[in-house]
């Protein structure tokens, strides 16, 4: 600015003495001053506007390298968190990261739980490399259907998956949603399955329930290690649900019931007591959905056997992970591959699980245990019961099976 003024006044003396009385030296003189004011002024100016590009090329660089860390934190986390959470949660993380800070909320959501019914006796029997391989096939087919309808994968146990639809993105047909994710989960154990056999390994089946139900949602933890996390009595209510499962079935609380009304079909319903619970628990056995998704279960359950010689077995009552007093003993009188009645010569109630062994065979299949599940009483006898195999050893199956040969004749 100096240099600029000094130039000014310099042009602004020449005129003012006019062109003709300067002296020739004088008029030279003030001439170089002249023309070294204008260089010093197009450097300064050569120098103002290098800077201010240098200035605007770093801001653009920052830019840059901003948008650069922000698409590589996008990679991270969807590297991290995608195979979890349905592409729209992931991009409601990424716009908004405020979402992974600590912190909750009430949130009203429908909860999947999903248990592979014997799994723990089946895993005994293999090999750990097998065991594996049995729960990466099925976890491939399950874990796409759950993002497929939107839901968000909270927690993988061993074989037990725990779901959230709702959260952390509403979805306002949340329980819709659920419902027709579960009749998939169950009409894609037959891809699972026909995968292990294949690889020769055994078969699974799955029992899924579902609760709509207000809980706390959030980020729990510390600033080091936090996860997304549900928290509430609803979510132990719908483990207690899934207890009662077996295997192929879809059983739901009286909320998603209440919800969805006429849309379900209804295959059948029980009020069972929760250990726990102050008042009795109605569930309803799902067969379908109508409406848009018009979903319903696959496969039939096979029919049943009257044996010619019935099957004598001991048995002891599950409560919980506990078991009974062992030594009661009954008889099996009809068979299928996947059920049987039973005279058990007491009366037990609905959805009991039992631990069983064969009697009256060589001690080396005495020693094989099975389970199985009542879930019925046929014809009103109240000692005998329809029950549901839970997890069969192989050598039982096949013993079963040449008995179900030698009874059709």
């Amino acid at each position: 600015m100096t240099m600029v003024a000094f130039v000014v006044f310099a042009g602004l003396h020449y005129f003012s003495k006019g062109a003709t009385a300067l002296h020739p030296l004088d008029s030279l003189t003030t001439a170089i001053m002249i023309y070294n004011s204008i260089l010093a002024v197009f450097f300064i100016l050569f120098i103002v506007s290098f800077y201010y590009n240098q200035a605007a090329n770093n801001a653009e660089a920052s830019l840059v390298i901003e948008k650069a860390r922000s698409d590589e934190l996008a990679s991270l986390l969807k590297k991290m968190f995608g195979r979890y959470l349905s592409n729209d949660v992931m991009d409601s993380i990424i716009e908004n990261p405020s979402g992974l800070e600590l912190g909750g909320e009430k949130r009203r959501v429908t909860i999947m739980m999903t248990d592979l019914r014997g799994f723990t006796a089946l895993s005994e029997r293999l090999e750990p490399e097998q065991v594996v391989q049995l729960l990466n096939t099925y976890f491939e087919i399950m874990v796409d259907l759950v993002l497929r309808y939107d839901g968000t994968i909270n927690e993988i146990i061993g074989d037990a998956l725990l779901v959230i639809f709702g959260a952390p993105k509403d979805l306002p047909d949340r329980t819709q949603h659920a419902v027709a994710c579960a009749i998939e989960m169950q009409n894609a154990m037959q891809e699972v399955n026909l995968r292990n056999r294949a690889k020769g390994l055994p078969e699974l089946e799955m029992g899924v329930a579902l609760n709509d139900t207000e809980v706390i949602v959030g980020n729990v933890g510390s600033n080091k290690r936090s996860k997304y996390a549900v928290v509430g009595s609803g979510v132990n209510l719908t483990g207690r649900i899934e207890s009662y499962t077996i295997g192929g079935q879809i059983l739901v609380s009286e909320s998603v019931y209440k919800i969805l009304g006429g849309r379900l079909r209804v295959d059948g319903q029980k009020e069972v007591f929760p250990k726990g619970a102050e008042s009795p628990l109605r569930i309803y056995e799902v067969g379908g959905i109508a409406g848009g998704r018009n979903l319903v279960l696959e496969g039939k359950e096979p029919d049943l056997t009257a044996l010619a010689r019935p099957i004598p077995v001991s048995y002891s009552v599950l409560d919980g992970k506990d078991i009974g007093k062992k030594g009661a003993q009954g008889m099996i009188v009809h068979l299928s591959a996947k059920s049987a009645e039973i005279d058990l010569g007491v009366s037990l109630r609905p959805l009991t699980n039992l631990k069983m062994n064969l009697e009256e065979v060589d001690e080396d299949l005495k020693t094989k245990d099975f389970y199985g599940k009542i879930i019925d009483q046929p014809n009103g006898d109240k000692n005998r019961y329809l029950m549901r195999f839970t997890a069969l050893p192989p050598e039982i199956k096949a013993y079963f099976h040449s008995h179900r040969q030698h009874s059709a004749g």
